[in-house]
């Protein structure tokens, strides 16, 4: 693409960089000509869409050389390797071809379900065999193979109807043998299973713990208002539309759910998570029937996503006719595959999955905006008349605040999508300068209207229990998507409102008691305690281009203050000193303040007048935040004028500075670290060293502080010195509150830490802590807490024996 945008000439590109919305007709025209007399231009439309060039398409050969090296890997017992090989041969066999008689793909997942057997993996063995099956139903070696799986998962009765049919339809006779006395050992146990007494189950719950356990006072009671009907959307001056409601809203309630309008998985994630409900991958994926591209958790959402149905492949079988009708019965909900195309409302990679090669070689967000147009499309029926498709969703776009190169980038590629999805809807999209334009638009709206899908890296609770473990809650980014209502929330620094995912499904949940009349509000990604004000607003202009004016981008607030603040030099200070970056924006919050009754009501937080108490004494406020000046003291404690006739401190504070980066990206590969390190004790004696440095030179609240105790007490848990380990992690903890607040998700992410540290210890204040994580993951997610993060479960299980 690179090649393309650089043959077009300046005057050209002079044009699109300056051009606004209403200049893309003519800018387009003006590139849609030059295009059309480019053999260049000509040459890349084919290689992206003709099939035979593609490298996504299916290749017989491709996965009969994968199934054979699977074959000789499961020979050796090499299980691992057999089933990555017979899952790239999945991904590359065409679904019509046999091999000895039998359909490939059924050969295939019954080779892939015995190596998942080897490993365990039973239920997933299971999964393939029945996949097998309706391809082939009358293979018997998949009836055989699912039989054993059943059995590995105490599915007595289905093992017993599995061997039954493998026995009535096996031919050879070594085969009816092996089957024969299976199944004469499995009757023999199922009848000593059945004249046992079982014991019954005293736990209601099924295992699960609910997540009221501890008591209501700990636990917020979730309200889902009744189709969100009081969710209206109104226009503001300053800030465009936005999201308000018209009644109270309680805390923790659910205050909107929606499934995407269009949405694409990351291409980092293509072969980690299903590129439809973006759950991660089992070890049994099923790929795309027409394509290699995406991969999927299941036949459901193959299909979901448009792809064929299993049973346009299915082979004809005719059964015995001595057959019980319970056998034929299950015979037959065996063989289903459970949901047809029929029932799917809109098969988003249909018509990415023609065996061309765009869909796998453009950007995500280009490829989202295919997906909006050809849905658009599709709704409106092929003799509907055709509208401009940037109104689509309603959307704002930002087309005028893009940079020349973003312009051009979203002209060039508006023209070779178009291109593209003309080999699907030709009739319907032709080539021309208004459909351009529209695509522009549509890419434009995509960049400020989008959403990350975001899954939660975490743990299983099943695993063994250790500090490394459990510091890895985080959200990953893996899928993008739009969201019609959802766009409509505006954005807050210092949100009362929480989105999350679930699969495909947002939800949005109030995070603190919203009043009739307020707006509701999201987090576009920065928040107070995470940046400073700087940064944040930096990031939404870039990101977004708006200039972020919430509250807490407009009232002073500890957090920005001490987030990068240094410590004051005077003895016996607690005041923040701050650099010229963090002054600045700090200033422009006191424009607003008038009168130091209106900046005392503004900043009514005793913290504040600890670090910042010159504020509340002077009434020209901007004078206080000279760069350099502790906001306590009024002393001067410029950092670069003192290192500048120090060299000694100079080099000081930029040494403990890097070293303080390193130990933040130490937690990354702290056990690569300590397993090179001969002495991992002198490693860590020499963290404890900098970080006594790091508080002489940076405030007490300084995140960096934060970061590097986490960090070391990471380090400490790994050399099972726990006591010290969970000290450093209570010191991480009550600066994050300070930054955060105390009830901020961010707290219940370090207090499963924490509480796993107390449980190891076996110290029954664990219970206290994890009461507490419990009712902060119960705001953010309420009743779903538990799905989200399987090893709250865990941990509310073990801390409630120590009570």
């Amino acid at each position: 693409m690179e090649k393309l945008k650089s043959v077009i000439p300046e005057t050209l590109k002079r044009k699109i960089a300056e051009s606004t919305v209403n200049d893309l007709h003519s800018t387009c025209s003006s590139l849609l000509h030059f295009f059309q007399n480019l053999p260049l231009f000509h040459q890349m439309v084919r290689d992206l869409t003709d099939p035979e060039m593609a490298l996504c398409g299916k290749n017989k050969e491709a996965a009969m050389e994968a199934k054979a090296k699977g074959n000789e890997c499961f020979a050796k017992g090499d299980y691992s390797n057999a089933l990555r090989f017979y899952s790239q041969a999945l991904r590359m066999a065409p679904p019509d071809v046999e091999d000895k008689e039998k359909n490939l793909l059924a050969t295939l997942y019954v080779n892939r379900a015995s190596s998942l057997h080897k490993l365990g993996f039973f239920l997933e063995s299971l999964r393939d065999c029945s996949r097998a099956l309706i391809l082939s139903p009358g293979y018997a070696k998949a009836w055989f193979r699912r039989a054993k799986a059943n059995t590995s998962l105490s599915n007595y009765q289905d093992a017993i109807n599995d061997l039954t049919v493998s026995l009535k339809i096996e031919t050879s006779l070594s085969g009816k043998r092996q089957i024969e006395s299976e199944l004469s050992t499995l009757l023999d146990q199922s009848r000593q299973r059945s004249s046992a007494v079982e014991k019954p189950n005293d736990d209601s719950s099924g295992g699960r713990l609910v997540v009221d356990s501890f008591g209501p006072e700990y636990v917020y009671k979730y309200k889902i208002m009744s189709n969100f009907k009081w969710n209206q959307c109104v226009s503001r001056p300053t800030k465009g539309r936005g999201m308000t409601t018209s009644t109270d809203i309680p805390l923790a309630s659910l205050i909107h759910k929606e499934d995407p309008y269009a949405a694409i998985i990351l291409k980092n994630c293509r072969e980690t998570h299903c590129a439809f409900c973006f759950n991660e991958l089992p070890a049994d994926t099923v790929p795309c029937m027409s394509c290699s591209t995406p991969l999927y958790c299941s036949l459901k959402c193959q299909l979901q996503a448009g792809g064929q149905e299993f049973s346009k492949y299915k082979s004809k079988y005719e059964f015995p006719e001595d057959l019980s009708d319970v056998l034929e019965q299950y015979i037959r909900t065996v063989t289903s595959p459970g949901i047809l195309s029929s029932k799917v409302e809109h098969a988003e990679h249909r018509h990415e999955c023609l065996g061309m090669h765009w869909p796998a070689v453009l950007p995500s967000d280009v490829i989202l905006a295919g997906r909006i147009l050809v849905k658009h499309i599709q709704q409106q029926g092929p003799g509907a008349v055709q509208s401009k498709y940037h109104g689509i969703l309603d959307l704002c776009q930002n087309y005028g605040q893009l940079s020349s190169d973003s312009k051009l980038e979203f002209h060039v590629y508006s023209v070779i999508l178009l291109c593209c999805l003309q080999q699907f809807l030709a009739a319907r999209l032709p080539l021309n300068p208004e459909i351009t334009s529209e695509i522009i638009v549509l890419l434009s709206q995509i960049r400020v209207n989008s959403m990350a899908v975001v899954c939660m890296k975490y743990s299983d609770g099943k695993q063994p229990l250790d500090y490394d473990a459990t510091s890895s809650v985080e959200q990953v980014q893996v899928a993008q998507a739009v969201y019609s209502r959802g766009s409509f929330f505006n954005h807050s620094c210092q949100p009362n409102a929480h989105a999350y995912f679930l699969s495909r499904t947002l939800f949005i949940r109030a995070t603190e008691h919203v009043a009739a009349g307020s707006e509701l509000e999201l987090s576009y990604g920065p928040q107070v305690g995470q940046w400073d004000c700087g940064e944040r607003r930096k990031f939404l202009e870039d990101r977004y281009s708006f200039i972020c004016q919430c509250s807490g981008c407009a009232q002073v607030n500890l957090s920005d203050l001490v987030h990068s603040g240094y410590h004051c030099n005077r003895p016996n200070c607690f005041g923040v000193v701050v650099d010229s970056c963090v002054a600045k924006y700090e200033k422009e919050k006191l424009k607003h303040v008038k009168g130091p009754n209106s900046l005392q009501d503004m900043l009514n937080d005793d913290d504040i007048s600890r670090v910042a108490s010159r504020l509340f004494e002077q009434t020209d406020y901007s004078c206080c935040f000279g760069p350099g000046y502790c906001l306590s003291c009024g002393s001067l404690c410029d950092l670069e004028a003192s290192q500048k006739k120090s060299p000694k401190l100079r080099f000081a504070l930029k040494e403990h500075l890097k070293l303080c980066i390193s130990l933040i990206h130490f937690t990354v590969s702290l056990q690569d670290a300590l397993a090179s390190c001969e002495t991992p004790t002198t490693l860590i004696m020499d963290a404890l060293k900098s970080i006594d440095i790091l508080r002489t030179l940076l405030h007490p609240f300084n995140k960096r502080i934060a970061e590097v105790e986490d960090n070391i007490a990471q380090a400490f848990c790994s050399i099972g010195e726990i006591q010290v380990a969970m000290d450093h992690c209570q010191a991480s903890i009550k600066i994050l509150e300070k930054l955060y607040g105390e009830d901020h998700i961010v707290i219940g992410n370090e207090l499963i830490k924490l509480s796993s540290i107390q449980l190891s210890m076996g110290q029954k204040n664990t219970a206290d802590n994890t009461k507490r994580m419990v009712a902060i993951f119960s705001r953010y997610y309420g009743s779903h807490a538990d799905i989200m993060f399987p090893y709250l479960r865990y941990l509310k299980r073990e801390a409630g024996k120590l009570v």
